[in-house]
Order: C-alpha cells, then sequence, then structure tokens
C-alpha cells in the first residue's frame, strides 16, 4: 500500500467524483492508508463511481477518459503491483503498449526496418477498444492466470464501477475498462494478447507485427497475402467483440527505390509517425527513394 501510495503520488492526477486531491488525502495519510489497506483485506472495499471526462480529438469527436478517486488509484496500483510480474512475461514481445521498458518509439523503429524487409503493410485500428472489451472473455483470461481471490473480486468491481457525467448521472458498464483507470492498459494488454498476439502467432507465423494497445501494423510479402492478413484479423477482431475502425485501416505498398511499381496507397500513420516514401543522401553522394518514418502532421 505504501508503495502504491509513493506511485500514485508520483504520477500526481486530478480528482475524482469525491473531489479529493492527493494533498487533500495526505492531510490524514497514515489514517487514509490503513482504512483503504483494512478495506481491500477484508474483501469490503467497493470501487466508487469513476468521473468521465470528454476529451477533444485532434480530428473531431472527443475520448471519453475515467479519472478514478485518489483511493481507488491507490487500490488499482496494488493489485497491478500484485499481476504486473505475472502477466508481464507472457506477453508477446512486438506489444509495445503500457509496458515497463517498451515504448511507442521502440514499435516506430522495429517498423521502420520491418517496412524495407517486407513490401506491404497493413495497419489497422481498433474502434473504441477500451470500451468495448468483453468482460466475460478479459474474466476468463484474467482467471487462467491470476489465482489470488481478493484480486479477482475487486477486478471484476472495478470492471462494473458506474461512470458518473458532469452533471451526476450515473452510467451503468457492462463492457469495457475504463481508459484512465490504473489497470485498464494492462487488462487491455492480456486481452490483446489472447484476441491478436497469439492468434497471429498460429495463423500468420510468417507475417511480422507490431501493436501498441488498439493500434497495430502487419508486414506482409505480397498485395493478396496483405487482404487476406486484413480480413482475416477483422474477421478474428469481431468474434472477440471488437471492430476493425473502417478509417483508419488500409494496405500499403511500401514503396522505394528498389520497389517501384505503382498503387495509390503508399503511407500509412503509426503513432504519430507517417510512414511514406522520402528522397534521402546515399553513403557515396547520390539522391534516393527509402521508405522512412517523420512525424505526422496531425500531431498536435
Amino acid at each position: 500500500m505504501w508503495e502504491a501510495y509513493q506511485l500514485v503520488r508520483a504520477n500526481r492526477g486530478a480528482a475524482g467524483v469525491d473531489d479529493e486531491t492527493i494533498a487533500m488525502f495526505e492531510q490524514n495519510l497514515s489514517g487514509n492508508l490503513y482504512k483503504l489497506w483494512n478495506r481491500m483485506a477484508s474483501g469490503s472495499y467497493f470501487p466508487p463511481p469513476v468521473k468521465q471526462v470528454e476529451i477533444p480529438k485532434a480530428k473531431g469527436g472527443t475520448r471519453k477518459l475515467g479519472v478514478p478517486t485518489v483511493s481507488d488509484r491507490l487500490a488499482q496500483t496494488v493489485v497491478k503491483l500484485m499481476i504486473e510480474p505475472i502477466l508481464e512475461p507472457i506477453f508477446h514481445e512486438d506489444s509495445y503498449g503500457y509496458r515497463p521498458g517498451r515504448s511507442a518509439k521502440h514499435a516506430v523503429a522495429v517498423t521502420r526496418e520491418r517496412c524495407w524487409k517486407y513490401d506491404w503493410v497493413v495497419e489497422f485500428d481498433i474502434k473504441a477498444a477500451f470500451d468495448q472489451i468483453g468482460h466475460g472473455l478479459l474474466l476468463k483470461a484474467v482467471r487462467r492466470h491470476i489465482k489470488a481471490d481478493w484480486i479477482l473480486l475487486y477486478i471484476e468491481r472495478w470492471l462494473t464501477a458506474p461512470f458518473e457525467t458532469a452533471d451526476g448521472t450515473r452510467l451503468p458498464r457492462v463492457r469495457g475498462t475504463p481508459q484512465g483507470g490504473v489497470v485498464s492498459p494492462m487488462l487491455m494488454n492480456l486481452f490483446m494478447h489472447y484476441a491478436l498476439d497469439t492468434w497471429m502467432q498460429r495463423h500468420f507465423p510468417q507475417c511480422p507485427f507490431a501493436r501498441h494497445a488498439d493500434d497495430a501494423v502487419v508486414h506482409c510479402r505480397s498485395e493478396a497475402q496483405a487482404q487476406e492478413v486484413m480480413h482475416a484479423i477483422a474477421s478474428r477482431l469481431a468474434e472477440c467483440g471488437l471492430e476493425m475502425h473502417p478509417e483508419k485501416s488500409s494496405i500499403v505498398y511500401c514503396k522505394d527505390r528498389s520497389r517501384t511499381q505503382a498503387y495509390p496507397n503508399v503511407t500509412f500513420t503509426f503513432l504519430g509517425f507517417q510512414f511514406r516514401p522520402r528522397r534521402v543522401m546515399t553513403r557515396s553522394g547520390q539522391l534516393s527513394t527509402s521508405f522512412l518514418p517523420g512525424v505526422s502532421r496531425d500531431v498536435p
């Protein structure tokens, strides 16, 4: 509990539905920590509603984030500290989101190298992934690896804790895990580990991929293979209750100095970087074309 408090304090964050800030929590720090520990240890801790905050997207619309209370962030951090050493070793090496020692920068770097080796890329985004994760399949995956009853109890309670909007309305939740919760990223990775990562290993082991939460790219040898992979992934996601985003998914030809065929789609954006043919200077001082990433203009 003390370690969780140190992490929550370092991350700061806004107040939840109870309007309690970290500074207010610290006014009776030992008492508040003891009360939370006692409730969690006895099974009598019930998460409060999650404050729903709408964040504007760069291209219009909003993204709904969930802000837990300070106490709930502490409780979730305790569970995260317990389950991370169990789940981290099972995750795929090309899962890069919300993992210690891995980042979007690593995903972009490995994608850059693979675009030189493979002619085609399937890029896709999962529509509202955090909101659409099915609780039944997620809990099945959790129970496969986590055996502690108290952890399972609280994960179930967090999944069903309602949202509370700005006007005080409480919205029940039957799907999803709040984007903004402490344990949500790890639960997302566990769900996608079985929904996509291990499935790709079984069905398309010859097609390397990189996934960062709900955003991914897959490398293919031919256009026909890319079309097969894209249709198969869309079907697999649908089986798991998810949807491939129709406007953020496409098949791309990695055009460069040696791949000169004419195809309409030769660019894609992954994690804020736009991959496309770019003019470069070779070591011999000659101008050439290489398929490379650069910061996307859509990044604010």
